[in-house]
């Protein structure tokens, strides 16, 4: 028999849709201690990684598009 408990599986698939949403209200700062715990039990450090490179990229490609659209006018 496996070690898994009935509902692992779950939480696994989850975990990447808890990064996005974690790495999200971190970069608005709002976090609650009690998330942070949570967080830190249930998500992959490899999501974290992925997502917060993800944002990133994706924060300074719309600030270059906002930059060269107000430049453009």
């Amino acid at each position: 028999m496996s070690d898994m408990e009935p509902g692992t599986k779950q939480l696994a698939s989850g975990s990447f849709f808890r990064t996005i949403k974690m790495v999200a209200w971190s970069l608005l700062g709002i976090r609650k201690n009690s998330e942070l715990e949570k967080d830190a039990a249930q998500v992959n450090p490899l999501h974290i990684i992925v997502v917060g490179v993800a944002t990133i990229i994706i924060f300074v490609v719309a600030l270059i598009a906002l930059v060269n659209w107000v430049v453009a006018k």
